[in-house]
């Protein structure tokens, strides 16, 4: 039976030049990477162990879902 998948919030934090990946759904995430592929291949890795760490039941797969977030500017020419 599939399951809602958990969702992920990765926000871009210009300042370390990293995405910063965090959860509601799985308590303790909190991880950083350079890029969101980078980021998505360590939260294949971290999102089972902290939900076997918090206790959760799992199945053999656990969806999940990504929402990235950057800002950025565009230049407007002289108005």
């Amino acid at each position: 039976m599939p399951t809602k998948p958990l969702f992920v919030r990765a926000e871009w934090d210009d300042e370390s030049r990293v995405w910063v990946a965090t959860s509601d759904d799985v308590p303790g995430l909190a991880t950083e990477a350079e890029t969101v592929e980078s980021l998505i291949e360590k939260l294949r890795i971290m999102i089972p162990e902290l939900l076997e760490a918090n206790g959760s039941s799992m199945e053999y797969e656990v969806p999940f879902e990504i929402l990235s977030r950057r800002f950025e500017f565009a230049q407007c020419e002289d108005i």
